[in-house]
């Protein structure tokens, strides 16, 4: 993940093979709402596009969903990578059918959703998204007090790098990501500079690299996400998140809110898109199910479509739901 207002305003080059479903990086992807998909709106055939976001937790959305869509509901599947906010411009043109993994964009919301009405929305995914800055467990045996942000500033030596700048790094992902980390580094007035590693699959090889030589680190970084159960990570403790406390972008002084994540169809998709409109509504399950998924994606290198038929095949009782 990342508010993916992060967000997630949300997933080493290894692990973005890996876990490609065959799509650009995040960071400095082309604006893919020029670049349809080749079945889109294809009359008489039956067809879907997913728009697939860079985090390896949507990744694991699309696998399943598509497998599914295919295996189960015989449609032919096309997937299109498209960052955080160019994918409900294309979601309310039509160059993809759905989004099934949004961290909360109310700016367009309420344009796509409640002005135009080219967006209808499509149900929770049923995960509960959270972005917090996180320190590695090991570290946090030797410093407990760390997990309070006001004494980052104290610790702010054993984080600086070379991109630091004298300052503490604060690890963020891909800069495509909309984050309030540079926000809240200055109105919290912390001795951090952030640095973005390119990508989710970029900052995965950091933490890796940082944990095995057991090294301090401070990262962005966000639940679900496969990542814990390899590197326990635990929370740095921000000013207390209220509703509203985050309105103005350049005020932010406060923790990220928990997000229920929702999925969006085309609205015109949503009244005539058959089979494939009522699966994708009722598509939903847990972090537990998404995790595992994630986990054979991007760690035991499993192509998506292998790993989602081997959820699908462990899992019947769960999307067996999603086709009635």
């Amino acid at each position: 993940m990342r508010t993916r207002t992060h967000i997630r305003t949300t997933v080493s080059v290894a692990v973005a093979a890996a876990s490609a479903l065959t799509l650009l990086t995040g960071c400095g992807a082309a604006d893919m709402t020029k670049q349809a998909s080749p079945f889109a709106n294809a009359r008489g055939s039956k067809t879907v596009t997913l728009s697939v976001q860079s985090w390896v937790g949507a990744q694991s959305n699309v696998a399943v969903a598509q497998y599914l869509l295919e295996h189960k509901l015989g449609y032919r599947v096309d997937t299109v990578q498209v960052d955080e906010v160019p994918a409900w411009d294309a979601l309310s043109q039509g160059r993809v059918d759905a989004i099934l993994e949004d961290w909360g964009h109310p700016d367009q919301e309420k344009r796509y959703v409640e002005d135009k009405k080219t967006i209808a929305p499509a149900g929770g995914l049923g995960v509960t998204g959270h972005i917090g800055w996180y320190v590695p467990t090991y570290l946090v045996k030797q410093h407990p007090d760390i997990t309070n942000w006001k004494n980052l500033n104290k610790y702010a030596s054993l984080f600086r790098t070379a991109e630091s700048g004298g300052k503490g790094q604060l690890m963020d992902g891909s800069p495509s990501y909309v984050t309030n980390d540079k926000a809240l580094v200055k109105n919290l007035k912390l001795d951090y500079q952030v640095v973005f590693a390119g990508s989710e699959a970029a900052q995965i090889t950091q933490i890796k690299q940082f944990a095995k030589e057991k090294k301090p680190f401070l990262s962005y970084w966000y639940a679900p996400q496969w990542l814990f159960e390899k590197v326990p990570m635990t929370e740095v403790k921000l000013p207390p998140y209220k509703e509203g406390c985050d309105a103005d972008p350049a005020k932010v002084a406060c923790a990220y809110p928990r997000t229920p994540l929702q999925k969006y169809l085309n609205a015109g998709f949503a009244k005539s898109g058959g089979k494939a409109a009522r699966f994708l509504k009722k598509f939903k399950w847990t972090t537990e199910d998404q995790n595992e998924v994630s986990l054979m994606i991007a760690e035991k290198k499993m192509k998506p479509a292998d790993a989602a038929k081997k959820w699908v095949d462990s899992h019947p009782s769960v999307w067996k739901k999603w086709l009635s």
